[in-house]
């Protein structure tokens, strides 16, 4: 598939959508963590001092691992190593999707592991623009990758949900001009029972019920109790408030979505962020565009590794020299344009590979959360599933499910090899055939293997299954990590 984008028009998005983030975040730092309905009436902090924001943070570590792994080869586990080396807070989820890393617990498996109480929190959400803007007016590329990010610390969890969710909500905006829309075609990208989906339409509901706001408020704060704080649903809702009830007033909008409290800083930044995407610069005011100027200040990301953009319209630059490799690695060929957008993701529906990513995704979301998968290659897809948490006490056993999908249009057979600790056994079939690619569906194939421990067991016990084919040069390497 083929389009054409406008370069200047989507620059004054993507450039307005960093703006919005910095002026949203800066005016709701003072008040993070106020679970009171607040009264703000606009910046409490220095002129031409955007404070800095974890939200917008992360997203730079991200932009690097686009710019040197390319976007073939972003993965979950990719991230991951990421988050290790450049991300040093170990704040709630961050640091439990850290700790979970560093045992060997790889993606989304990171994210559940002794994380019941920040699993559901607002870590991911709040990350979301960069995949939007990589993939502008194409929410399926954008969930997909969004989807990778939000797993490493919220597992398959409503933390994830909600990045979906914002990720295919600021990807449609900038595309669409009526919120309404946007924020109803995103929550086809979501679970409709979830806990997300709930709070927003909450809102929804209400709104069209012309309820006000302040009441609206209170209900999404008692419909999320059981939570507690900091939870994902009601500060997605939150924002959606200040997006359904500012009804395109850029200051009415992000004052509203401050004014519930909880996660400030998140609800301001993502609502300034969306309707800079929507609204392009000429939406944001120019006295709060001034006051706080283009500047990005940095607090949860290690500078020292390697140039991080300084400024938003660095940021803007750079982003949008990777979207034709983020739409090429996707099969949409785009080239950027003086003229009209040509071509949309309506078109891109009808393609096999639309198809396979939103697959890819329903799967991804019916998943156990004990699992992950492996790509090492152009041919073949591994999903590890483990039958519960991944812990084994000596002489039990457990058992790990794969699952081989051949993307060829050939038959293979695959070979295994499995290294365990000393002492430990394994049952197991030595070989298994997938069938070619027919249709729209890629052949795939089920290899089950009984794991038995041994009288030793240490605090972190690696398996190795090394699996071969003899149609192809270099083997796939799957790590088991089973903790004691």
């Amino acid at each position: 598939m083929k389009i054409k984008l406008n370069k200047e028009k989507l620059r004054d998005k993507i450039y307005a959508c960093w703006i919005g983030k910095n002026i949203g975040g800066t005016m709701g730092t003072p008040y993070e963590g106020k679970t009171s309905l607040l009264d703000i009436k606009g910046f409490s902090s220095p002129v031409g001092e955007p404070l800095p924001n974890d939200d917008l943070d992360l997203q730079l570590v991200w932009l690097a691992a686009m710019e040197q792994a390319g976007p073939h080869r972003i993965s979950p586990a990719l991230l991951s190593e990421y988050w290790l080396s450049f991300i040093p807070p170990h704040w709630n989820e961050y640091g439990i999707g850290k700790s979970n890393v560093k045992a060997g617990l790889l993606p989304p498996i990171s994210g559940e592991m002794y994380n019941e109480g920040w699993k559901n929190s607002n870590g991911a959400w709040i990350r979301s623009e960069i995949w939007a803007c990589m993939a502008p007016g194409f929410p399926s590329i954008a969930t997909k990758y969004a989807a990778m990010d939000a797993q490493v610390d919220h597992g398959i969890s409503e933390g994830t949900y909600a990045e979906i969710f914002t990720a295919a909500m600021q990807s449609i905006a900038f595309t669409k001009t009526d919120i309404r829309t946007v924020i109803g075609e995103a929550l086809e990208y979501i679970p409709k029972n979830c806990r997300v989906a709930r709070s927003i339409n909450i809102v929804l509901r209400e709104y069209d019920k012309k309820t006000d706001w302040k009441e609206v408020r209170e209900m999404i704060v008692r419909d999320s109790e059981d939570l507690g704080w900091f939870q994902a649903p009601a500060n997605v809702a939150f924002t959606v408030l200040g997006l359904i009830y500012g009804e395109g007033d850029f200051k009415k909008s992000l004052i509203y979505a401050i004014d519930c409290g909880d996660d400030t800083d998140c609800t301001g930044a993502t609502c300034g962020a969306t309707l800079g995407i929507m609204k392009g610069t000429r939406g944001i005011p120019d006295d709060w565009r001034d006051y706080i100027g283009d500047r990005i200040i940095t607090m949860a990301v290690d500078r020292a590794m390697w140039d991080l953009p300084s400024s938003c319209k660095e940021l803007t630059d750079r982003v949008t020299e990777l979207i034709p490799s983020v739409f090429k690695a996707n099969n949409v060929y785009m080239e950027y344009t003086d003229g009209e957008d040509e071509g949309s993701e309506k078109e891109y529906m009808q393609t096999k590979t639309y198809k396979d990513i939103r697959d890819e995704m329903n799967e991804f979301i019916l998943r156990t959360p004990y699992s992950f998968e492996i790509r090492q290659n152009n041919h073949t897809a591994v999903i590890v599933e483990y039958e519960d948490k991944p812990e084994i006490s000596p002489l039990c056993e457990f058992n790990v499910k794969l699952t081989l999908k051949n993307y060829q249009q050939d038959p293979h057979a695959f070979y295994f090899e499995v290294f365990l600790p000393e002492g430990w056994s394994a049952e197991y079939r030595k070989t298994a055939h997938c069938s070619h690619v027919t249709g729209n569906t890629s052949g795939q194939c089920i290899w089950k293997m009984k794991i038995k421990a041994g009288e030793n067991v240490a605090a972190r016990n690696n398996i190795y299954i090394v699996i071969s084919s003899q149609n192809h040069a270099l083997p796939i390497f799957v790590p088991i990590t089973l903790l004691g």
